[in-house]
């Protein structure tokens, strides 16, 4: 570690919060800082710059008093020639770098350069091209390369010695603008991204390329050769028109947002995407946390099939790719629907220089239906009122899927996460009329492998004040002796005081879900002021076995609920350095410490799964399929805290 002696000191930071993200200008002044230090080589390439978050005691101490802070930069970068992952941290007040470390052992994500390299290399290689021949295949250029991730293919993929992918190739007809349609199945391809040379080539068997296109685009899902094949394109629909004459509801200052009762800051990285800060709720004039940060903090999706070009696949889409990177720039009346705010994201390119990815960040609010209702059934007299959500929200594309992450916030004080899986399967090639056991044929000679999709979500949880309990709740039946009439049941309510007894998976047989109270304060009916987490979706477990590489590398998924006491490095569920680590970092290690979680700073890690046994009806672009989390509040309000909304005007109903 080094330090710089800084050449002069800025004024002040630019940013109105310590949390606002990195604008362009301090990127570029960040990686202006970091070429100039003596450790700065040309063979050094940047893989993202992002703000490095300054502690919670500056946080809270800028919320009270709007105390300064120092602004500063962590980068994060690869150097090619060496074979070295290093991290700086840029101090732009005083124009330093603070630190020059290298990261032993350790691969940083993919970076967009990378995947262009590879994919020209591959079709350029004659082996390659000797493979696409025996398929039928003889414009390379038609080949399309999905760089995956490794995972963990042979012994001297040790991270300090390789930089590996192991790409899949896919056909791109002439006319058909779903490559996925045509793999190339038992094609195996090893490249060495440091080196930029192809290590191993293997064919293990032709399978023919699949007959069928998959075009999923309305001007060609009449063409015959399609599948599935429409006639024609059905007849539009009347419009739905969302419309807010008044404008929105929600007020945007930089990056932060106030709505109803709700306040906070949005953040966005490279890895990440979407980050929320310092959540609270307006309580008539106090202002409570909620939650300190929320993040979607891993996606590994690990394979069930055994064939040669699909075993191996078990990718950490935030880990490996990183999901802020490849975020879509959304647009108004497609992906988003009323009145909308935008937030651009700004993060860097190779070279340390500024990018941006206009519209990536959606900001807006939806109806969300009944909020309460009763009508007296004697009077004919009913009172109804209206749930509203604020919406916040990114959709980001790695190579065939696409994801669609949202955070909702309710006027009823409650909090939702949910993902919106769509885009088109990966795919594998088979001999027509073969019934594949570990997938499900979607096309002529096209199926689709067996998969699951784990998501990590990191819940810095603020529940009224920094001290925090995590209780486990479940249903139990009441003794014999104490239920004479054999229907009584209650709910018993466990303390998981350390982090080994917080290692938790889902009973819902017993309607089991976790609670999160303030340690130090109760509510005004004597009770615990609590948020309680309940999970979505399918509660399924990985399916890999002992000895598997996707056992080893996705142990955090084994559970369905983490907590550990919070520190500042532990942000990512399977660690911060995922590529080609044969086993799993980041929460398995974290709770060796066994920390206490009694009255403790406390992070939550729950974990949903898409268990997904592929339909025909996948094919060839997925409907939406979702999971996600709810945060509920449980003793946080002393009642029902939409009690005090007015009542609807009519005009607004009908």
């Amino acid at each position: 570690m080094t330090q710089q002696t800084a050449p002069h000191e800025l004024e002040t930071p630019t940013a109105s919060h310590p949390l606002e993200p990195l604008r362009a200008e301090e990127i570029s002044s960040a990686s202006a800082i970091l070429k100039e230090h003596p450790e700065f080589t040309a063979e050094q390439r940047f893989v993202f710059i992002e703000l490095r978050e300054p502690s919670k005691a500056t946080v809270r101490a800028f919320d009270a008093e709007s105390s300064p802070w120092d602004r500063e930069a962590f980068i994060l970068l690869r150097d090619h020639a060496r074979h070295r992952t290093l991290e700086a941290v840029v101090n732009l007040r005083s124009q330093a770098v603070t630190s020059y470390t290298e990261i032993p052992d350790a691969q940083p994500p993919m970076t967009e350069e990378e995947f262009f390299a590879c994919e020209e290399m591959i079709r350029q290689d004659p082996l390659v091209q000797e493979a696409l021949r025996k398929r039928g295949v003889q414009d390379f250029s038609r080949a399309m390369v999905d760089k995956w991730a490794a995972g963990y293919v042979m012994e001297d993929d040790a991270p300090s010695q390789r930089r590996i992918a192991r790409p899949i190739v896919f056909i791109q007809g002439e006319d058909d603008a779903n490559a996925y349609a045509r793999p190339v199945e038992n094609l195996i391809i090893t490249v060495d991204l440091d080196n930029n040379q192809i290590v191993d080539v293997k064919d293990t068997g032709v399978v023919p390329l699949p007959s069928k296109k998959g075009n999923y685009t309305a001007d060609r899902i009449t063409d015959p050769e399609n599948s599935p094949h429409f006639e024609k394109v059905r007849d539009r629909m009347k419009p739905i028109h969302i419309t807010q004459p008044e404008g929105p509801s929600f007020r945007v200052e930089g990056h932060g947002i106030e709505w109803a009762n709700w306040k906070l800051q949005v953040g966005f990285t490279a890895r990440e995407g979407v980050v929320l800060h310092s959540i609270s709720y307006n309580d008539r004039g106090t202002e409570r946390p909620v939650l300190y940060r929320a993040s979607l903090a891993e996606m590994y999706v690990p394979y069930g099939d055994p064939a040669d070009t699909h075993w191996n696949k078990n990718v950490f889409d935030e880990g490996e790719y990183g999901l802020g990177g490849l975020a879509n720039s959304l647009e108004l009346g497609c992906d988003c629907l009323g009145e909308i705010t935008y937030l651009d994201a700004v993060l860097s390119n190779q070279d340390g220089e500024p990018t941006s990815i206009s519209n990536a960040i959606c900001i807006h609010e939806e109806d969300s239906g009944i909020g309460w209702k009763h009508t007296d059934f004697r009077t004919g007299l009913g009172e109804v009122r209206r749930n509203r959500r604020l919406v916040v929200s990114f959709f980001t594309t790695v190579g065939n899927y696409d994801y669609g992450f949202y955070w909702y916030l309710y006027l009823d004080g409650s909090i939702e996460f949910e993902s919106k899986l769509t885009g088109v399967l990966s795919t594998g090639a088979l001999e027509e009329g073969e019934d594949p056991r570990y997938g499900k044929v979607i096309a002529p000679g096209l199926y689709g492998p067996n998969h699951q999709h784990f998501f990590a979500v990191r819940l810095d949880m603020n529940v009224d004040g920094p001290r925090n309990n995590l209780y486990e709740l479940q249903s139990e039946v009441a003794a014999p002796e104490d239920n004479p009439w054999g229907n009584a049941w209650y709910e018993s309510k466990t303390l998981l005081a350390s982090e080994s007894a917080a290692q938790r998976t889902a009973d819902p047989l017993r309607g089991r879900s976790w609670v999160v109270t303030n340690a130090e304060k109760k509510n005004r009916l004597g009770g615990d002021i609590g948020y309680k987490v309940e999970l979505g979706g399918t509660l399924a477990l990985p399916m890999a076995q002992p000895g598997s590489q996707q056992h080893a590398r996705g142990a955090f998924a084994r559970k369905h609920l983490w907590a550990t006491q919070f520190a500042e490095r532990e942000r990512y569920a399977a660690g911060e350095y995922v590529p080609q680590n044969p086993s799993s970092g980041g929460l398995p290690e974290y709770v060796q410490q066994d920390r206490s979680l009694a009255g403790e700073d406390l992070v939550l890690w729950p974990i949903l799964c898409a268990h997904h046994v592929v339909r025909p009806e996948d094919w060839p672009v997925m409907p939406v399929a979702t999971v996600g989390l709810h945060l509920k509040p449980s003793g946080f309000f002393d009642g029902n805290p939409m009690l005090d909304l007015p009542a609807e005007q009519p005009s607004s109903c009908h």
